[in-house]
Protein backbone atom coordinates (compact mmCIF):
# COMPACT_ATOMS: atom_id res chain seq x y z
CA UNK A 1 0.00 0.00 0.00
CA UNK A 2 2.72 2.35 0.67
CA UNK A 3 4.66 1.50 -2.49
CA UNK A 4 1.28 2.50 -4.18
CA UNK A 5 1.16 5.90 -2.65
CA UNK A 6 1.93 9.26 -4.43
CA UNK A 7 4.50 10.24 -1.38
CA UNK A 8 6.68 7.23 -1.26
CA UNK A 9 5.95 5.55 -4.15
CA UNK A 10 8.76 6.67 -5.85
CA UNK A 11 11.41 6.15 -3.39
CA UNK A 12 14.00 2.70 -3.01
CA UNK A 13 13.22 0.60 -1.25
CA UNK A 14 16.06 0.99 1.26
CA UNK A 15 14.95 4.44 1.35
CA UNK A 16 11.83 3.93 2.08
CA UNK A 17 12.33 0.85 4.74
CA UNK A 18 14.41 3.07 6.49
CA UNK A 19 11.53 5.84 6.56
CA UNK A 20 9.19 3.54 8.06
CA UNK A 21 11.31 2.39 11.09
CA UNK A 22 10.36 5.92 12.17
CA UNK A 23 6.66 5.68 11.37
CA UNK A 24 3.55 4.41 13.69
CA UNK A 25 0.81 2.54 12.51
CA UNK A 26 -2.89 4.35 14.19
CA UNK A 27 -6.20 2.76 14.43
CA UNK A 28 -8.96 5.29 14.54
CA UNK A 29 -12.74 4.87 14.84
CA UNK A 30 -15.07 6.77 13.33
CA UNK A 31 -15.58 10.26 13.94
CA UNK A 32 -12.62 10.29 16.12
CA UNK A 33 -10.18 13.34 15.31
CA UNK A 34 -6.96 12.68 13.67
CA UNK A 35 -5.67 16.38 13.99
CA UNK A 36 -7.22 20.11 14.77
CA UNK A 37 -6.63 23.38 12.79
CA UNK A 38 -3.48 25.17 14.56
CA UNK A 39 -1.97 22.34 15.86
CA UNK A 40 1.77 21.78 15.00
CA UNK A 41 1.99 20.22 11.89
CA UNK A 42 4.47 17.00 12.99
CA UNK A 43 3.52 14.03 10.81
CA UNK A 44 1.89 13.57 7.22
CA UNK A 45 -0.28 10.19 6.44
CA UNK A 46 -0.83 7.71 4.69
CA UNK A 47 -4.52 5.86 4.64
CA UNK A 48 -4.04 2.19 4.45
CA UNK A 49 -8.12 1.70 5.20
CA UNK A 50 -11.00 3.72 5.41
CA UNK A 51 -11.83 7.61 4.99
CA UNK A 52 -10.28 10.49 6.60
CA UNK A 53 -11.96 14.20 5.65
CA UNK A 54 -10.30 17.56 5.58
CA UNK A 55 -12.76 20.24 6.78
CA UNK A 56 -12.76 24.14 8.32
CA UNK A 57 -15.42 25.19 10.27
CA UNK A 58 -16.42 29.02 8.51
CA UNK A 59 -17.07 31.71 10.80
CA UNK A 60 -20.68 31.16 10.63
CA UNK A 61 -20.15 27.90 12.03
CA UNK A 62 -21.06 25.58 9.19
CA UNK A 63 -18.71 22.69 7.93
CA UNK A 64 -16.51 23.42 4.74
CA UNK A 65 -15.38 19.94 3.36
CA UNK A 66 -11.86 20.74 1.73
CA UNK A 67 -11.24 17.23 0.79
CA UNK A 68 -11.95 13.08 1.28
CA UNK A 69 -9.33 10.80 1.39
CA UNK A 70 -9.12 6.42 1.05
CA UNK A 71 -7.10 3.80 1.04
CA UNK A 72 -3.33 4.75 -0.90
CA UNK A 73 -3.64 8.34 -0.53
CA UNK A 74 -1.82 10.80 1.77
CA UNK A 75 -2.35 14.10 2.87
CA UNK A 76 -1.01 16.64 5.46
CA UNK A 77 2.69 16.19 3.19
CA UNK A 78 2.86 20.10 2.55
CA UNK A 79 2.16 21.54 5.70
CA UNK A 80 4.26 18.78 7.81
CA UNK A 81 7.68 19.72 5.90
CA UNK A 82 7.70 23.56 6.43
CA UNK A 83 7.80 23.22 10.24
CA UNK A 84 4.11 25.26 10.54
CA UNK A 85 0.19 24.18 11.69
CA UNK A 86 -1.93 22.37 10.04
CA UNK A 87 -4.58 24.92 7.90
CA UNK A 88 -7.56 22.32 8.66
CA UNK A 89 -9.07 19.71 10.52
CA UNK A 90 -9.17 15.69 10.06
CA UNK A 91 -11.54 13.62 10.96
CA UNK A 92 -11.74 9.44 10.47
CA UNK A 93 -15.41 9.40 8.85
CA UNK A 94 -15.16 5.00 9.10
CA UNK A 95 -13.10 3.64 10.95
CA UNK A 96 -9.46 3.19 9.48
CA UNK A 97 -6.01 2.97 9.81
CA UNK A 98 -3.49 5.46 9.03
CA UNK A 99 0.47 5.24 8.72
CA UNK A 100 1.95 8.09 10.80
CA UNK A 101 5.30 9.49 9.40
CA UNK A 102 7.54 11.49 11.70
CA UNK A 103 8.18 14.84 9.66
CA UNK A 104 11.65 15.94 11.10
CA UNK A 105 13.26 12.21 10.33
CA UNK A 106 12.16 12.89 6.60
CA UNK A 107 13.43 16.51 6.64
CA UNK A 108 16.71 14.80 8.28
CA UNK A 109 16.95 12.63 5.21
CA UNK A 110 16.03 15.05 2.68
CA UNK A 111 19.06 16.18 3.27
CA UNK A 112 20.70 13.42 1.83
CA UNK A 113 18.25 12.04 -0.29
CA UNK A 114 16.72 14.63 -2.58
CA UNK A 115 14.11 12.39 -3.95
CA UNK A 116 12.24 12.55 -0.74
CA UNK A 117 11.68 16.55 -1.99
CA UNK A 118 10.61 15.23 -5.05
CA UNK A 119 8.06 12.57 -3.93
CA UNK A 120 6.75 15.71 -1.91
CA UNK A 121 6.68 17.85 -5.04
CA UNK A 122 4.63 15.18 -6.50
CA UNK A 123 2.17 14.38 -3.87
CA UNK A 124 1.75 18.05 -3.58
CA UNK A 125 1.09 18.37 -7.16
CA UNK A 126 -1.93 16.09 -7.29
CA UNK A 127 -3.73 17.40 -4.75
CA UNK A 128 -3.33 21.00 -6.85
CA UNK A 129 -4.42 18.65 -9.80
CA UNK A 130 -7.30 17.42 -7.82
CA UNK A 131 -8.69 20.93 -6.48
CA UNK A 132 -8.28 22.36 -10.02
CA UNK A 133 -10.96 19.41 -11.13
CA UNK A 134 -13.06 20.23 -8.13
CA UNK A 135 -13.22 24.12 -8.98
CA UNK A 136 -13.81 23.13 -13.01
CA UNK A 137 -16.81 20.73 -11.58
CA UNK A 138 -18.13 23.59 -9.58
CA UNK A 139 -17.89 26.57 -12.60
CA UNK A 140 -18.59 23.77 -15.19
CA UNK A 141 -21.07 20.87 -14.20
CA UNK A 142 -24.58 20.99 -12.62
CA UNK A 143 -25.23 19.22 -9.35
CA UNK A 144 -26.55 16.44 -11.02
CA UNK A 145 -23.34 16.16 -13.42
CA UNK A 146 -21.00 16.20 -10.06
CA UNK A 147 -22.75 13.61 -8.16
CA UNK A 148 -22.85 11.24 -11.45
CA UNK A 149 -19.45 11.63 -11.72
CA UNK A 150 -18.68 10.56 -8.28
CA UNK A 151 -21.12 7.53 -8.70
CA UNK A 152 -18.42 6.75 -12.06
CA UNK A 153 -15.41 7.33 -10.11
CA UNK A 154 -16.64 4.25 -7.54
CA UNK A 155 -17.67 2.38 -10.41
CA UNK A 156 -14.84 1.91 -11.69
CA UNK A 157 -16.49 0.60 -15.44
CA UNK A 158 -16.53 2.39 -18.64
CA UNK A 159 -19.70 0.35 -19.59
CA UNK A 160 -22.69 -1.52 -18.44
CA UNK A 161 -24.17 -1.98 -15.49
CA UNK A 162 -22.88 -1.57 -11.88
CA UNK A 163 -23.96 -0.83 -8.07
CA UNK A 164 -22.03 0.93 -6.63
CA UNK A 165 -22.21 1.29 -2.15
CA UNK A 166 -21.55 4.84 -1.28
CA UNK A 167 -18.19 4.91 1.00
CA UNK A 168 -19.50 7.69 3.88
CA UNK A 169 -23.08 9.48 4.91
CA UNK A 170 -25.02 11.60 2.20
CA UNK A 171 -24.19 15.16 3.86
CA UNK A 172 -20.55 14.71 3.67
CA UNK A 173 -21.11 13.19 -0.19
CA UNK A 174 -23.32 16.90 -0.27
CA UNK A 175 -20.16 18.76 1.50
CA UNK A 176 -17.46 16.89 -1.05
CA UNK A 177 -19.55 17.93 -3.98
CA UNK A 178 -20.02 21.71 -2.95
CA UNK A 179 -23.61 21.34 -2.22
CA UNK A 180 -26.40 21.59 0.34
CA UNK A 181 -28.05 17.95 1.34
CA UNK A 182 -31.23 18.94 -0.23
CA UNK A 183 -30.11 19.81 -3.77
CA UNK A 184 -28.10 16.22 -3.24
CA UNK A 185 -31.30 14.45 -2.98
CA UNK A 186 -32.75 16.40 -6.12
CA UNK A 187 -29.91 15.65 -7.73
CA UNK A 188 -30.54 11.93 -7.17
CA UNK A 189 -33.96 12.63 -8.58
CA UNK A 190 -32.51 14.11 -11.97
CA UNK A 191 -30.44 11.36 -12.15
CA UNK A 192 -32.95 9.00 -12.66
CA UNK A 193 -33.05 9.84 -16.32
CA UNK A 194 -29.66 9.11 -17.04
CA UNK A 195 -30.48 5.48 -15.52
CA UNK A 196 -29.39 5.95 -11.38
CA UNK A 197 -31.61 4.40 -8.94
CA UNK A 198 -30.55 5.09 -5.62
CA UNK A 199 -31.47 3.37 -2.73
CA UNK A 200 -30.35 3.75 1.24
CA UNK A 201 -26.50 3.89 -0.03
CA UNK A 202 -26.05 2.01 -3.11
CA UNK A 203 -26.99 3.34 -6.06
CA UNK A 204 -27.90 1.05 -9.22
CA UNK A 205 -26.64 2.42 -12.82
CA UNK A 206 -28.14 1.48 -15.72
CA UNK A 207 -25.22 1.69 -17.89
CA UNK A 208 -22.13 3.64 -17.29
CA UNK A 209 -21.21 5.16 -20.58
CA UNK A 210 -24.89 6.53 -20.73
CA UNK A 211 -24.17 7.95 -17.29
CA UNK A 212 -20.63 9.24 -19.14
CA UNK A 213 -22.68 10.87 -21.68
CA UNK A 214 -24.67 12.61 -19.11
CA UNK A 215 -21.75 13.78 -17.25
CA UNK A 216 -20.05 15.04 -20.43
CA UNK A 217 -23.02 17.17 -21.73
CA UNK A 218 -22.71 20.73 -21.80
CA UNK A 219 -24.02 22.62 -18.99
CA UNK A 220 -26.07 24.85 -21.05
CA UNK A 221 -28.02 22.29 -22.73
CA UNK A 222 -29.42 21.75 -19.13
CA UNK A 223 -30.51 25.58 -18.76
CA UNK A 224 -32.31 25.39 -22.51
CA UNK A 225 -33.89 22.14 -21.46
CA UNK A 226 -35.38 23.98 -18.26
CA UNK A 227 -36.81 26.73 -20.62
Amino acid sequence: MVRQSALLGGLSEELTAELLQHSSIRNYDRGETVFLQGEPAHRAFIVLEGWVKLFRITHGGSEAVVAVFTRGQSFAEAVAFQNVTYPVNAEAVTDCRLLRLDAPTMLDRMRTNPEIATAILSATYRHLHELVAQVEQLKAQTGAQRVAEFLLNLCGSESGACTVTMPYDKVLIAGRLGMKPESLSRAFTRLREAGVEVRSNHAAIADAAELRAFVNRDRSEFWRKAE
